[in-house]
């Protein structure tokens, strides 16, 4: 037996089925990662424009909205994660499982943290932040050296979120290209529910 089938340490018999994330756990998580599709582009492009073009605000206003949903779905995320435990880890060996756990918590973090320092940077300038102009969140007595603080670590974060998200993109893709350990299938639902989960023999 080579190595690489030893690290999976699966049999058909063991694990017959794959373990799979609940319905809500999958919604949650595809639309978490479609809205953090949308933040980072709203926020480049509101960034590149002159203070004085009209379309500036709108942008911003969108993506601290954005960001504030992102924040509310994480909160839930969370929520719903301790009330429901994540399937347990079939594919998987024990190190690589506990880095993915650790990169999941980190991933909560930053986007718990993002849209908090986005939130007050803007607040302690002095702004209210308009949700989706739907109604208007207050801002605080403008003081200059808070502002300046969250925007500091709103900037951090920015680099922060860039890492963790690519490096969790470039994970899926080695899972789904190269180790083919059908941990993706994980966060997607079932197609057919019949289907025998066997080690592919480049499991790597």
């Amino acid at each position: 037996m080579s190595s690489s089938d030893r690290s999976l340490s699966i049999t058909p018999e063991l694990t017959p089925m794959i373990p799979r994330y609940s319905a809500t756990a999958q919604v949650l998580h595809w639309l978490t990662s479609a809205l953090v599709v949308a933040v980072l582009p709203l926020a480049w492009v509101a960034a590149s424009l002159a203070r004085e073009e009209p379309a500036k605000p709108v942008l911003f206003t969108f993506h601290k909205s954005v960001g504030l949903t992102i924040l509310a779905l994480v909160v839930v995320r969370i929520l719903w994660r301790i009330v429901n435990p994540p399937p347990p880890e079939v594919t998987e060996p024990h190190g690589l499982a506990l880095i993915a756990k650790a990169s999941h918590w980190l991933l909560y973090a930053v986007f718990l943290i993002m849209p908090v320092t986005g939130f007050l940077l803007s607040a302690f300038n002095g702004n209210a932040t308009q949700f989706f102009y739907l109604f208007p969140i207050p801002g605080f007595e403008k003081n200059k050296e808070l502002h300046e603080a969250f925007e500091t670590a709103h900037l951090v974060g920015q680099w922060a979120v860039y890492l963790l998200v690519g490096l969790h993109i470039v994970a899926t893709a080695w899972h789904v290209a190269i180790r083919r350990d059908y941990v993706l299938d994980r966060m997607l639902p079932r197609q057919n529910p019949d289907r025998l989960l066997k080690p592919h023999p480049r499991g790597g």
